[in-house]
């Protein structure tokens, strides 16, 4: 087997002709195609092509979010480790992480809960000019849902926790709600996915990026 030895950039333009070429004639929203295409880019699985799911207009509602400078909270460190933070500050948002606070981390021992779940409530504290990148815990999707139903309408919700506790209930929750959403359905997601999602967005609004 013969290593190529590209420029990173050549690497990642690569990296999605092959994507495009094995996805072959899948009809796929224009709009949603970028999303799907670097979530397959960061995971190497195909399976995405088909679970996961985004909202109507879901891409166009984040996108104006992003542009409205939108505040991103993710429920891990390691994904907010892994949005672009350059690309963010060029529309004027932020990305938050309240794991690790201590008001949280004391709110969440005195209710005897998870800390993602207290962590959402600090989030919708801050408005609903939100967009939630949840990539670990199902709990602060549930706690999501409960807030959505008491009248909370975030800017977007992209639900990809993984694993099996909870996982795919908290995912379909989301999915019955009127709020925008990108949803990977079923237990496959994580940190990574969700950051990697959020940078989509970001990219699909920079006219210099190919992709």
């Amino acid at each position: 087997m013969k290593i190529q030895n590209l420029p990173p950039m050549e690497i990642e333009r690569g990296s999605f002709r092959i994507i495009t070429e094995e996805l072959g004639d899948r009809p796929i929203d224009p709009e949603q195609a970028p999303i799907l295409k670097r979530v397959i880019h960061t995971t190497a699985d195909f399976d995405y092509a088909d679970n996961l799911c985004f909202s109507p207009d879901a891409v166009k509602l984040a996108k104006e979010a992003i542009m409205g400078g939108a505040t991103v909270i993710t429920d891990t460190q390691m994904a907010l480790s892994g949005i672009n933070k350059r690309a963010l500050a060029k529309f004027g948002c932020e990305a938050l992480c309240f794991m690790s606070d201590a008001d949280v981390a004391a709110e969440a021992k005195a209710q005897g809960v998870t800390r993602a779940r207290i962590s959402m409530d600090k989030a919708a504290a801050l408005g609903e000019n939100v967009i939630f990148a949840i990539g670990n815990a199902p709990t602060a999707l549930i706690r999501l849902r409960e807030l959505i139903d008491g009248g909370y309408r975030p800017r977007l919700i992209i639900g990809v926790p993984v694993g099996f506790v909870n996982v795919v209930a908290s995912k379909e929750l989301i999915m019955e709600t009127d709020v925008p959403h990108i949803v990977a359905r079923g237990r496959k997601g994580g940190s990574n996915v969700a950051a990697c999602i959020v940078n989509a967005l970001l990219y699909a609004l920079d006219p210099a990026r190919g992709n």
